[in-house]
């Protein structure tokens, strides 16, 4: 019931929160951007990472029983034969100190690691939407920090008071940071496919932390190296990508679907956490909660990006949105399909894949229809030829 709660409020919130976000003050900025926060971060939990192994190796002689029983499956695949892991271990002094790497200090990290991600991909989209996203910090730090609240409850461990604390605090300290942070000044046109790459690389590379670091499985960390680096060098050649081409003025189609895009974005925000957790940990109606929320924030994203892009367009606004709503019927069947072909794993992984496939789809469907458009709208007809 509690966490169904948080899905409600956490919608309501950020439907209402992205309506009432403007533009920036202007106000200067002292504090790095966004992704340099996320690769701080990052690091960060790969050094606790290290010193947690240290802490399993030296003061429990790598046994982590006593603790991975309070916990589900699939957590706790430690590197202790790792030789340089080893060398540490073997050299560290006092590594008693080291006992709040074992879920606390993760407790302060996981939020600004999540929040900076997705204001790094917000950031990516345009200075606009990341703006407007940085406005919703506090209600999706909020709402983000009760959910992850409610899981170390069901979960309960003999250090989840701690925790929740610590969460707490990182509440505060997370949206004052963020509303310091640096953000772009020159809006331009967005390359969906560009976008669509490097928040995929991204999505990836955070997924590979999510299972070796923050699941203490660093362990697995061999495993995942090969799809690290080809999503880092994806990552990498879409940000240049998008640094050196010049995107062009969209067609009717396109402009439609960036611009629900850019909504569906923001509007997701506060309610990303609760309606992740909803759809896989929650009771049967958290989950009907999390599918209602979901289908709430893209109804209201089609919406206003439909009516801001038909602003803008000239010509029959039924067709166009008979055509674009066709476009996101055949996207969406692709990432359905696309989701059920992988297999079993993480839910995060599968969404992922539907996603992806589901943008990419979408794009050349919309990129389709603007071909058209244009064909039709040339100067020089077929029977002229």
């Amino acid at each position: 019931m509690a966490l169904t709660a948080v899905i409600v409020l956490a919608t309501a919130a950020g439907l209402i929160g992205a309506r009432l976000t403007g533009r920036a003050d202007g106000k200067p900025r002292r504090l790095p951007a966004a992704g340099s926060w996320l690769l701080v971060v990052t690091a960060l939990i790969y050094v606790n990472q290290v010193l947690f192994t240290v802490y399993i190796v030296r003061v429990h002689h790598g046994d982590t029983s006593f603790i991975a029983g309070d916990l589900p499956t699939g957590w706790f695949a430690l590197a202790k034969d790792n030789p340089v892991i080893s060398t540490i271990a073997q050299h560290f002094p006092w590594p008693e100190l080291l006992a709040p790497t074992l879920l606390r200090v993760q407790a302060f990290l996981e939020l600004p690691f999540t929040i900076f991600a997705f204001l790094t991909v917000c950031r990516w989209y345009g200075p606009g939407l990341y703006h407007r996203a940085a406005r919703l910090a506090w209600p999706a730090a909020v709402a983000w920090t009760v959910t992850f609240c409610l899981i170390e409850w069901a979960l309960r461990t003999p250090y989840t008071v701690q925790d929740i604390v610590i969460r707490l605090a990182s509440m505060i300290v997370v949206p004052f940071t963020v509303r310091k942070t640096e953000t772009p000044k020159e809006e331009q046109p967005v390359d969906l496919l560009v976008f669509a790459a490097s928040a995929g690389a991204l999505s990836y590379l955070v997924l590979v932390v999510y299972d070796t670091a923050l699941l203490y499985n660093l362990g697995h960390v061999a495993a995942q190296l090969p799809g690290a680096a080809v999503a880092a060098a994806v990552l990498v050649i879409a940000r240049v990508l998008a640094k050196v081409r010049t995107a062009k003025r969209p067609g009717p189609a396109i402009d439609s679907i960036t611009t629900s895009f850019r909504w569906l974005i923001l509007l997701f925000f506060v309610p990303a956490l609760p309606i992740r957790y909803g759809l896989s940990f929650g009771s049967r109606l958290a989950e009907i909660a999390a599918l209602a929320a979901g289908l709430a924030v893209g109804a209201a994203a089609a919406t206003l990006g439909l009516r801001e892009a038909f602003g803008r367009t000239s010509g029959n606004r039924a067709v166009w949105g008979g055509q674009i709503a066709g476009a996101l019927i055949v996207g969406a069947a692709a990432g359905w399909g696309a989701l059920k072909a992988v297999p079993s794993g993480y839910p995060e992984t599968r969404l992922l894949a539907g996603v992806a496939v589901a943008v990419l789809v979408t794009s050349l469907a919309c990129g389709a229809l603007d071909w058209v458009q244009r064909r039709r709208e040339s100067p020089i007809s077929h029977s002229t030829l």
